[in-house]
């Protein structure tokens, strides 16, 4: 196996185009190095990409916020103005495994792991994030539901990588939260997710929304009935009534060790109220 540490996005590209897809980009290696040790995989060419400055800062550009491919959960929870714009995206990031693994995980390798379960996917979806992509034709933006095609398979093409992620530019009154189910008090995979984004214009009524769940279908999944059931309204019970009922009717579960279809496609529904009471809090409290 081949290891390199380019220090730039051109440098990591053409090493990836030229490794062919056998190639592997390290971010964190909370996955990576636990399924290079397990045999799951023997990839002729690792490519390191936390020498890429780029890839390693959280900063803000034209009101929007960005945030590097590389950046560990560990470093996310301790910046403030993330925790202000996007805190639900926050709490989803530092949900991830334990203090130990906070330092290293990344919300690149969370998202290119491509596990349904993944925690900041919903988070991001629902944040409508963007992905920023470099490869050999250049420089493209995918929205993050785009990238993940099914478990373990990403619409990413051969010498791809996520540099970084780009945040739509806050409005006033919204907010995003995020909330998982687990077995556990900690350190376990999610039952189901649930990331909810609201806006509210001046009188109190919703104007946007959007709502994203994991572990209920092969990718993370946009729920747009949800969203639309709860504009125009004021979150009012009837209303997330009525998105709790559009997030269920759209899950499309296993049944597994964790949890029963039926299960998982009524937590969806109870997780994606409560996370939206969570997000019309922080929203209607903002200035």
């Amino acid at each position: 196996m081949r290891y390199e540490a380019p220090e730039s996005v051109e440098g990591a590209v053409a090493l990836l185009a030229g490794g062919g897809p056998r190639g592997r980009v390290l971010a964190g290696g909370t996955d990576l190095l636990v399924q290079l040790r397990a045999g799951m995989m023997a990839p002729e060419l690792v490519v390191d990409i936390k020498r890429i400055a780029e890839t390693r800062q959280i900063r803000e550009a034209d009101g929007m916020l960005v945030i590097g491919a590389a950046v560990s959960g560990a470093e996310l929870g301790e910046h403030a103005v993330a925790k202000v714009l996007w805190p639900g995206v926050v709490e989803s990031a530092e949900l991830i495994g334990s203090t130990q693994i906070q330092g290293r995980a990344s919300l690149a390798g969370n998202l290119c792991n491509a596990s349904p379960a993944a925690d900041t996917v919903p988070a991001l979806v629902a944040a409508a994030a963007t992905c920023k992509v470099a490869g050999p034709d250049g420089v493209r933006r995918i929205p993050v539901e785009d990238v993940c095609t099914g478990p373990g398979q990403l619409s990413l093409r051969d010498g791809e990588f996520v540099v970084a992620f780009e945040f739509p530019k806050r409005s006033p009154r919204s907010a995003d939260a995020y909330l998982r189910f687990i077995p556990r008090t900690e350190m376990d995979i999610a039952v189901v997710g649930a990331g909810v984004n609201l806006a509210f214009d001046d009188g109190g009524r919703c104007v946007a929304a959007r709502v994203a769940l994991g572990a209920v279908a092969p990718t993370v999944i946009l729920v747009e009935e949800a969203g639309e059931a709860l504009v125009g309204t004021t979150c009012d019970a009837a209303a997330l009534q009525d998105m709790a009922a559009a997030a269920s009717a759209a899950c499309r579960p296993i049944d597994d060790k964790r949890g029963t279809v039926e299960y998982r496609t009524k937590v969806a529904g109870v997780l994606a109220t409560r996370a939206a009471g969570i997000a019309a809090q922080r929203a209607k409290g903002s200035q």
